[in-house]
C-alpha cells in the first residue's frame, strides 16, 4: 500500500508515540525522564564538556532590535490609517540574535521588517528573549512582556503599555536538551506560556527545538543522542502548542540541508549560533507562519499533495515536522478532533523587504 503524502515511516511513528507520551505527561503534571538516558551519562558528560570547550562561551550581548519597523508605511498607503502591528519575540539566544553584531541581522529585526513589507504597515518589535534561557524562563518573559508592554516613544506617538502583542514568535528548547531538563516539564512550561499569551489575545508561533545533532563540535555518539532528544522534544512541543491554539514551525536542522552543506557560512564564529545568513534562512521559514496567523498570507489553507502536505493526527504531524526544518503545523478548524495541517512553505518567498523597512530601530 503506497505511503500517504506527509505520512511518517516507522521512525516517524515511534517519534509520534514518544512525543505523545511526553505531551501527555506534561498535561497531567508528570516530570518525565531526562531527554538523555542514564546509561551513557558518563561518556556523554565527557563529550559535552569537550563540545563546550570547542564551542567556547560567548559573553557578547546581542544587538537590541526593539523599535518601529516600516515607519514609511505609516505615512502613505493603506497602513497610514492603521496602528502598528505589535510583534514580540521570546525565547533563548537564537531568538535574541546571539552571534551577530548588527541590529538588522537579528531574527527579530528580520521578522519585523518582513512583516511590515507583507502587511504594508508599520510593525513595533519588542524582544524579551535571553541568551541561555530554558523553558522555565518563559513565565518571567511573558510577565515582562504583558506587564511592560511596548513602551518605546516612537514617531507614531503611541504607547503600547499593557497591550498584548498581536503576534508572538517563540524559539525555545535547545538549552532544555543540553541541560537535561525533563521533557514533560519543558513542554508543560512552554504550554503554560502559550496559554497565557493566547488568553491575553496574542497569536503565537513557536519555533520548536532545533536539531542539535547538526552542531559541528558535537561528535558521535553524543550527536546521535542529542538529535533524537531534540526531535522528540520538538514533536512534543508541537502537540502542546497546537492544543493551546498556537502554530509551530520546525527549526529542525536549523532549517534545511544548507547548514550541513555550508556550516562555516550558516553557523557563527562559535560554530553553535547561526550567522547572519543562518538567521536570514530561519526568518524566511518563520515569516510565512506569522503572516498566516495574522491573515496576511494570500494562500488557501488546504494541503497541497504535490508538496507532501496533508491533514494528519496531530502527533503524526508533529513527528513529521520534527524531521524536516521549515515545516509548519496548525490545528485543523471544523471539529475534526486532534488533527493538524502539515504545511511545507519553504521556497515561497514573501515580497522583498525594502531598505527603508527598518526605520527607527536603534543601530539600524
Amino acid at each position: 500500500m503506497p505511503k500517504l503524502p506527509g505520512a511518517p515511516g516507522v521512525t516517524g511513528v515511534r517519534r509520534a508515540r514518544a512525543a505523545r507520551r511526553i505531551a501527555a505527561a506534561a498535561a497531567y503534571g508528570g516530570g518525565g525522564a531526562g531527554l538523555l538516558g542514564g546509561a551513557a551519562v558518563g561518556l556523554l558528560m565527557v563529550q559535552a564538556r569537550l563540545a563546550r570547550w570547542r564551542v567556547g562561551e560567548s559573553g557578547e550581548v546581542p544587538p537590541r532590535a526593539d523599535g518601529l519597523y516600516g515607519a514609511a508605511f505609516g505615512r502613505t498607503g493603506p497602513g497610514a490609517q492603521l496602528p502598528p502591528l505589535r510583534l514580540a519575540v521570546l525565547g533563548d539566544s537564537t531568538a535574541a540574535g546571539q552571534g551577530v553584531h548588527r541590529v538588522r541581522q537579528t531574527p527579530g529585526a528580520l521578522l519585523a521588517s518582513g512583516l511590515a513589507a507583507v502587511a504594508e504597515r508599520p510593525v513595533r518589535l519588542r524582544n524579551v528573549a535571553v541568551p541561555g534561557a530554558r523553558s522555565d524562563d518563559l513565565d518571567r518573559q511573558v510577565t515582562e512582556l504583558l506587564l511592560g508592554g511596548h513602551t518605546e516613544d516612537d514617531a507614531d506617538g503611541t504607547d503600547g503599555t499593557g497591550t498584548a502583542p498581536d503576534v508572538c514568535a517563540v524559539m525555545i528548547g535547545a538549552n532544555d536538551v543540553t541541560h537535561r531538563m525533563p521533557p514533560a516539564r519543558s513542554v508543560r512550561l512552554l504550554s503554560d506560556a502559550v496559554a497565557r499569551l493566547r488568553a491575553a489575545g496574542s497569536e503565537v508561533v513557536v519555533g520548536t527545538c532545533p536539531d542539535l545533532g547538526t552542531v559541528e563540535p558535537v561528535d558521535p555518539p553524543l550527536r546521535w543522542l542529542v538529535r533524537r532528544a531534540s526531535r522528540q522534544l520538538a514533536a512534543a512541543q508541537t502537540i502542546a502548542v497546537v492544543a493551546q491554539g498556537g502554530r509551530t514551525v520546525s527549526l529542525g536542522d536549523l532549517l534545511g540541508p544548507e547548514f550541513r552543506a555550508n556550516p562555516r557560512e550558516l553557523f557563527g564564529p562559535d560554530s553553535f549560533h547561526p550567522s547572519a545568513e543562518g538567521y536570514a534562512t530561519a526568518a524566511m521559514a518563520f515569516l510565512p507562519a506569522l503572516c498566516t496567523t495574522l491573515g496576511l498570507w494570500p494562500e488557501d489553507e488546504r494541503p497541497d499533495a504535490a508538496r507532501r502536505e496533508d491533514i494528519l493526527p496531530v502527533d503524526r504531524a508533529a513527528a513529521a515536522a520534527a524531521g524536516e526544518g521549515g515545516t509548519e503545523v496548525a490545528a485543523v478548524q471544523g471539529g475534526r478532533g486532534p488533527w493538524a495541517l502539515l504545511k511545507h512553505r519553504r521556497g515561497r518567498r514573501p515580497p522583498p523587504v525594502p531598505e527603508t523597512a527598518a526605520a527607527h530601530s536603534p543601530g539600524a
